[in-house]
């Protein structure tokens, strides 16, 4: 066999080991990385993010929490009860922040380390618009986007380091990617519809998510239509790594049935 023919074979080798499924999609994602090291990766530059914002704490954070944690605890039954998705929980230690920013953000490292921006707020309106968000952003973390994004962002922006030879000989570059990876800095990648296809997974997801943890997904197309009403000006959709907000809200309003089975109320 010659050289051509093994390298052909390992990389088959390698995509039939890390190549799984997405649970609620079922999309088949090939997640190179080890999440080990970026759960590691994702405590330290949480810790350090927390460290550079000022934390709120009153009603508001308290909010935060409770329908993190209401979120939480439904996604961990989901996964317990579905076992073949249980590892990608394994070793999550949840936590949710509200920082002092007014930014309309918010985001969820793996690990499940998650804040929530205060400008964010004015749009969520309460706990069920918060929901919305928590759901759609916990999702990006369950089905691993991030890891996908990182292994796309070492091969575009770090010519194809490993990530522990990225670690040791470009530690500033690689906290960047790992931020922008998870949505923690504004950046615009560069396969763009491969960044809107996350997004409308982690919309899906987020619907069941926030349905198991007893908040109406319907919900989401007010949140959507307030966060679309909120924006000076318009990006077009194929230079946006978000989808259109007409588009979104479509996508979402198709998915609503399916949420709803796993609504039951509170």
């Amino acid at each position: 066999m010659n050289m051509s023919k093994i390298i052909v074979s390992a990389l088959l080798v390698a995509f039939l080991v890390s190549c799984s499924k997405v649970p609620i999609t079922n999309r088949r994602q090939m997640a190179l990385l080890p999440e080990s090291t970026l759960m590691t990766m994702s405590l330290t530059n949480y810790r350090d993010f927390l460290m550079k914002h000022t934390s709120v704490v009153n009603n508001q954070s308290s909010m935060v929490k409770k329908v993190g944690n209401n979120m939480a605890k439904a996604v961990e039954v989901f996964m317990k009860q579905n076992k073949k998705y249980a590892k990608r929980i394994k070793n999550f230690k949840w936590e949710f922040n509200l920082v002092q920013d007014k930014a309309v953000n918010a985001w969820c490292m793996p690990g499940g380390k998650v804040v929530v921006y205060t400008g964010l707020l004015a749009i969520t309106k309460n706990e069920t618009g918060l929901a919305v968000v928590m759901g759609h952003e916990i999702a990006h973390a369950i089905a691993r986007h991030g890891n996908e994004r990182m292994s796309q962002g070492l091969l575009t922006q770090m010519g194809g380091l490993a990530l522990n030879v990225a670690m040791s000989s470009q530690p500033e570059q690689t906290k960047k990617v790992f931020m922008g990876a998870y949505g923690a800095t504004t950046t615009v990648g560069l396969m763009l519809p491969f960044s809107r296809m996350h997004e409308s997974e982690a919309d899906k997801m987020g619907l069941v998510f926030m349905a198991l943890a007893g908040y109406n997904p319907n919900a989401a197309v007010k949140f959507w239509e307030r966060m679309a009403a909120n924006k000076s000006g318009k990006t077009p959709e194929f230079l946006s790594t978000h989808p259109s907000d007409v588009t979104r809200i479509k996508k979402i309003k198709e998915f609503l049935p399916e949420a709803m089975k796993y609504y039951k109320g509170k």
